[in-house]
């Protein structure tokens, strides 16, 4: 008998066994290809030898110092290799141990910044429907997944929520796709006025939206539409690029494509690429700056904050996706995974929509294409669909709930970004059988 608290108690799943490239292999023998990188994940695959020999030589050396005594070598390299390749204006970094501790830190440092700049009336943050920030308190309550909500909402941080920007559902008919960004972004400033923008932090958001709605991208121009109602109303912007950043989109932050540079922008499971747990938040110099001239002490913090080991093996993964053109590589390949599932489902009658950016893929899956009309929750798609795929050999993240939390069905893949145009073609075969056996 395990002693392990699985994620589900009924769930009995196999003893994951080694990794090797794309692929992982279970106790059994099993080969799995693992196209969603575990959740994003594992943009380098599972068997990357020079961040494991790095992480090796960094236990030899010093495996932990405490951040209340010490900075290290690792934790100055890392910080340094991210702030030359960040937007512009980000200067510093804050190194924890995962996507939910940056955004818990983002949220924090926001809320500071406002008592450092003498606006302590500013407590509340807007943030998106259909979001997914983390799981810890302050992440899930800026969230906008309200079947992940729901339970916890008598202790969570509290915060309202826009329309997110989702053009296969909510662009009017004959309405052009900027006209739509523009009308989407300006919900922000309709509820800045509506909750009086003297008292909003900021508003968070995913460039590309992850887990919970299917690698769904915003239009061209809502950004830059965003960037100015921050701008005009003095709130922060602040980006979760947790699961979208690191390369996944086809740029090293995806906020690149969008022609804009947050104040606060936090990444995590690419950083690691799974080799380590580790996660970042960056802000901006200016809002350095005011702590820095203020109190000059953020009060926050981690035991693992700025690990040497976690920050000695994602030293190397940045730069193998900066220097070693592994970006570029996601840039390139996610295009052929593109026109691959493209080629495959895009006539399929219960492909709505295939989207997203790099090699970071979405499917959303309905029960009538005409209509768009999603399946009946009750039938479980992506649950059964996950559970196919797995029998066939294959990792993917189905996903349900798309649309509100309860109606829509999605599949999100997120291959590692050294996948072959031979495994590319395995995916899609290996996921048409589960399509056809589940739809």
């Amino acid at each position: 008998m395990s002693h392990v608290f699985p994620r589900h108690t009924a769930s009995h799943p196999p003893i994951a066994e080694r990794g090797n490239g794309i692929y992982l292999f279970d106790r059994e023998g099993k080969k799995y290809l693992d196209g969603s990188g575990g959740a994003a994940v594992s943009c380098l695959g599972h068997s990357d030898q020079d961040v494991i020999a790095a992480i090796k030589a960094q236990v030899d050396t010093l495996a932990f110092a405490h951040t209340g005594f010490f900075t290290s070598g690792p934790a100055e390299s890392l910080a340094d290799r991210l702030i030359a390749h960040a937007p512009a204006g980000i200067d510093r970094v804050y190194l924890v141990s995962g996507g939910s501790e940056a955004v818990e830190s983002a949220l924090k440092l926001a809320r500071q910044y406002m008592i450092e700049t003498g606006q302590p009336g500013r407590s509340r943050f807007i943030a998106r429907k259909q979001s997914y920030h983390g799981n810890t308190l302050g992440a899930l309550g800026t969230g906008g997944n309200m079947w992940r909500r729901a339970p916890f909402d008598p202790v969570m941080v509290s915060a309202s929520h826009i329309d997110p920007c989702y053009d296969y559902r909510l662009r009017a008919e004959g309405e052009s796709e900027a006209e739509y960004g523009l009308r989407a972004a300006n919900l922000l400033e309709e509820e800045l006025l509506r909750v009086g923008p003297e008292t909003v932090i900021g508003f968070l958001a995913e460039p590309v939206v992850g887990a919970t709605a299917g690698a769904l991208p915003a239009v061209q121009g809502y950004f830059k539409r965003i960037r100015e109602i921050c701008d005009q109303y003095g709130i922060l912007l602040i980006l979760d690029e947790v699961m979208c950043g690191m390369g996944r989109t086809g740029t090293l932050f995806a906020c690149e494509q969008d022609g804009i540079s947050p104040d606060i922008v936090t990444i995590a499971k690419g950083l690691g690429a799974g080799y380590q747990p580790i996660g970042a938040m960056l802000c901006s110099g200016a809002i350095y700056d005011a702590v820095r001239d203020g109190s000059g002490f953020f009060q926050h913090g981690h035991t693992y904050v700025g690990h040497p080991t976690a920050c000695a093996a994602a030293d190397v993964v940045v730069t193998k996706l900066t220097e070693g053109g592994l970006v570029d590589r996601s840039a390139r390949m996610g295009a052929a995974l593109a026109q691959a599932l493209a080629d495959r489902f895009g006539d399929h009658p219960n492909v709505g929509d295939i989207r997203g950016r790099g090699m970071f893929r979405g499917i959303e899956l309905v029960a009538d294409r005409d209509t768009k009309a999603p399946f009946d929750p009750d039938l479980g798609v992506a649950a059964k669909l996950k559970k196919a795929a797995f029998a066939n050999g294959l990792i993917c993240y189905p996903m349900g709930g798309t649309i509100d939390g309860r109606l829509g069905d999605h599949i999100l893949l997120a291959p590692p970004f050294i996948i072959t145009d031979d495994q590319i073609a395995e995916l899609v075969d290996k996921l048409s059988t589960a399509m056809d056996q589940v739809l």
